[in-house]
């Protein structure tokens, strides 16, 4: 006969008493672990451990720096930090350095929508500068973010596409390419914008929906 009594799930587990309540409190204790970590400078005591060692590189491919973190980015960081503290577990040197995209249409686009007809009064200049503020403010209102996800990385020291020693290695690596004769110039057809003036990159275009009686 089959003994169907409630039993004491603890007891039978051979589990630890406990005082505390089961409540998460996660409010409190998600800012509380997070800055926990910050003050121990838990990701350079991972670097210390672990200095001399065996490198693991991972290249963080970047995010646009033009809006709030959407799931997208959380499951990217998150998986991004697994791997690199695995490595780390694993007796590697692993550091990992963010990074954030500040150039092309997404940014500018934003931009337009900000600064509405004023663009036509502005310089190429000023709205260049523009676009660089509105990158600027992102990148910083992101890091935060992925901070509060518990990710361990060189925060304070990222890699941004518009920074000039970035811009400056771009260009250094095109004149390098040139002297190589691996740049020519010939004819290729693109996505012109008319409304942003601009080319477009493939990814770019947008097709509406359309239903067509051929077969292709």
């Amino acid at each position: 006969m089959t003994d169907s009594s409630p039993r004491d799930y603890k007891a039978t587990l051979n589990l630890p008493k406990t005082d505390f309540p089961m409540k998460a409190n996660l409010a409190q204790r998600e800012p509380a672990m997070l800055k926990g970590w910050q003050d121990r400078d838990l990701y350079r005591v991972m670097r210390d451990a672990r200095r001399g060692r065996e490198q693991f590189i991972l290249h963080d491919g970047p995010p646009y720096a033009n809006g709030e973190i959407h799931i997208g980015h959380s499951v990217n960081k998150v998986l991004k930090d697994i791997i690199v503290k695995s490595r780390v577990l694993g007796g590697y040197d692993a550091p990992y350095v963010p990074g954030w995209d500040c150039h092309g249409l997404p940014i500018e686009h934003k931009v337009d929508s900000e600064v509405g007809k004023e663009k036509a009064d502005l310089s190429v200049v000023e709205f260049r500068k523009r676009c660089r503020d509105y990158a600027d403010k992102w990148v910083g209102i992101q890091r935060d973010q992925f901070k509060r996800l518990l990710v361990l990385a060189e925060w304070e020291r990222p890699y941004r596409t518009m920074s000039f020693g970035y811009e400056a290695t771009t260009l250094r690596e095109i004149g390098r390419f040139m002297e190589g004769g691996y740049v020519y110039n010939g004819l290729k057809p693109v996505h012109w914008s008319w409304a942003a003036v601009t080319a477009l990159a493939d990814a770019e275009v947008e097709y509406a929906p359309y239903t067509a009686p051929s077969v292709y």
